[in-house]
């Protein structure tokens, strides 16, 4: 006899995660879900979309950690509301864990929420958290064959972003084999070659989610 203990608990997060939905929808709030590896640059990702549309909307962020407040400290500089979650060793947020998070939050006055994921490639992508969208971000020095191994996280975003291009040089990335490989598994996700520490891509990235955003209003 097998019991399933992986339903009942995504049964119940999906529940919840309609209920986050059906609230952001009513605050007109755009929620996005960052799922990248440990490394990858989501907080600089994140600081640096912030730069890029902080002038036209309200923001706020969701960090979703093991534990440790630093990103979330490192946003809080920045003028930028900011929710940490630390999750106490499991791999991923969880629906219950943003409406939580949110009821820290004046939804009212916000525009954007941005969550940034725990750092990890597989579990986060079986977790629906009410979101709008997912965008996956890749670092060049994570190597060019991670599409092929966590075909998952790319299959499930909206967007992926491949950041530290300015590195691009330095290490062995294949990117024409990268873009194939991930056209291959999303062919409707855009690829945005960014390098959040310099700038380079980011308003080409800023662009497309202001228009995700505007499409809700």
């Amino acid at each position: 006899m097998e019991i399933d203990l992986k339903q009942p608990i995504l049964k119940k997060n999906d529940t919840l995660a309609e209920r986050n939905r059906a609230l952001f929808a009513e605050k007109k709030v755009f929620v996005l879900n960052i799922l990248a590896s440990p490394g990858s640059g989501k907080t600089s990702t994140i600081l640096a979309t912030i730069e890029a549309l902080r002038d036209e909307f309200n923001i706020a962020v969701i960090e979703g950690d093991i534990a440790s407040s630093v990103d979330s400290e490192r946003i809080k500089a920045q003028g930028i509301p900011a929710v940490q979650i630390n999750t106490g060793g499991a791999c991923h947020l969880e629906s219950d864990m943003i409406r939580r998070a949110v009821e820290v939050l004046n939804l009212d006055d916000l525009d954007l929420v941005l969550l940034e994921n725990v750092g990890n490639l597989v579990c986060p992508t079986d977790f629906d958290l009410g979101e709008n969208a997912k965008v996956m971000i890749l670092s060049v020095p994570e190597g060019d064959d991670k599409p092929l191994k966590y075909p998952g996280v790319f299959q499930v975003a909206q967007a992926v972003i491949l950041n530290k291009v300015d590195t691009m040089p330095v290490f062995n990335f294949n990117n024409e084999a990268f873009v194939s490989e991930v056209n291959q598994l999303n062919p409707a996700a855009p690829i945005f070659p960014i390098s959040a520490t310099t700038g380079e891509g980011v308003e080409a990235w800023a662009s497309w989610l202001r228009d995700q955003m505007l499409a809700i209003q």
